[in-house]
């Protein structure tokens, strides 16, 4: 019935997953980031705040694939400020023996029925007279719109007319507005990277606290254990002449000078694991524990081990579910508008 106050990532997931939100005068729309670029940019930062993010992540990355136009003036604005826009296309290809174009990419900020409304939108109103069909083809295979062509038509024309005449090209407008500590601010890629850092840093730190005082409360019972292995048929003897139960534990408290955490855990022991070979395997643990422990506060006070962690675990997260770009950067191009 408890609800976590927490759920710790171990990468800034707030970049990986592209999100939405609108709320009463205020909105948020993150473009999502490929998750190995967003891990290595995380890392990189960590190691020196000033490096250049754009050149490990370099654009978004869109879940629905396309091809982005790059703008370098652009990017950088949009990674400085949290703000900006990122052009969209449809990729595609033309089929001779068919006679049609299959476009099997979309942009992330349209959908099928958009574009085939579009397109019979333009049919009608005579603007495009190269297209003798349009239907959808999407299966288990993935999408796939096919645009049947009239005889002799030039399907990269007809392409370019496209883009600049429907949702195919298509922008999606940058709008980093987060939550940080309850306040909503517009930041930029780098001070998102700072933010999470700062958090994550917590969190492991409190992680390592928790294990750490796991460890200190097992190493006190096992200190208590020891100091009944100096005499193992006193305990017993306490413990048997004792009259009442709730009197055991204070005896052995007085009796061996521990505490009332240490005294309970001896007394819930079974009676057949009260002797020297148990209890000696016990607390050869001990020296292991201090060795642990010790580390363990390195850690909590050494903020250059926090950092080597968060590292650490981010290249775990690479390694396991990194996947290749799905959304192709696209360098040189030309506008549809140039191409008008």
């Amino acid at each position: 019935m408890l609800e976590p106050a927490l759920l710790p990532t171990t990468y800034p997931n707030v970049l990986v997953s592209a999100n939405m939100g609108i709320a009463v005068g205020m909105a948020s729309n993150i473009c999502g980031f490929n998750l190995r670029e967003v891990c290595k940019a995380t890392a990189a930062w960590i190691g020196n705040p000033e490096c250049d993010l754009l050149s490990v992540m370099p654009a978004p990355d869109f879940s629905t694939g396309g091809e982005l136009l790059y703008d370098a003036a652009e990017m950088a604005e949009i990674y400085r400020t949290g703000r900006g826009s990122v052009r969209l296309r449809a990729r595609w290809r033309y089929l001779k023996e068919g006679n049609l174009i299959e476009i099997y990419e979309i942009p992330y900020t349209t959908t099928t029925e958009a574009i085939i409304d579009k397109v019979s939108e333009l049919i009608k109103a005579g603007k495009i007279r190269e297209i003798s069909d349009m239907r959808d083809e999407t299966d288990l295979s993935g999408l796939k719109l096919a645009i049947d062509l009239k005889r002799g038509v030039d399907p990269d024309k007809l392409m370019t007319k496209l883009y600049k005449l429907t949702p195919l090209e298509d922008a999606f407008a940058c709008n980093f507005n987060v939550l940080i500590a309850g306040t909503p601010k517009v930041l930029g890629v780098r001070q998102i990277l700072e933010e999470w850092t700062a958090w994550r840093t917590g969190s492991v730190r409190r992680r390592v606290y928790f294990v750490m005082k796991k460890k200190q409360d097992k190493l006190h019972l096992l200190r208590g254990l020891k100091k009944i292995l100096l005499d193992i048929d006193r305990a017993i003897k306490i413990i048997r002449e004792t009259e009442e139960d709730d009197q055991v534990v204070p005896n052995l408290m007085i009796g061996f000078g521990i505490d009332d955490v240490q005294a309970e855990y001896v007394a819930d022991i079974k009676l057949r694991n009260i002797n020297k070979e148990y209890i000696l395997k016990r607390i050869e643990e001990v020296a292991g524990l201090e060795e642990e422990i010790a580390d363990l506060q390195d850690i909590v006070n050494n903020p250059g081990r926090i950092k080597k962690l968060i590292v650490a675990e981010l290249q775990a997260v690479q390694k396991k579910y990194a996947v290749p770009r799905r959304t192709e950067i696209v360098y040189e191009y030309q506008t549809a508008a140039a191409e008008d």
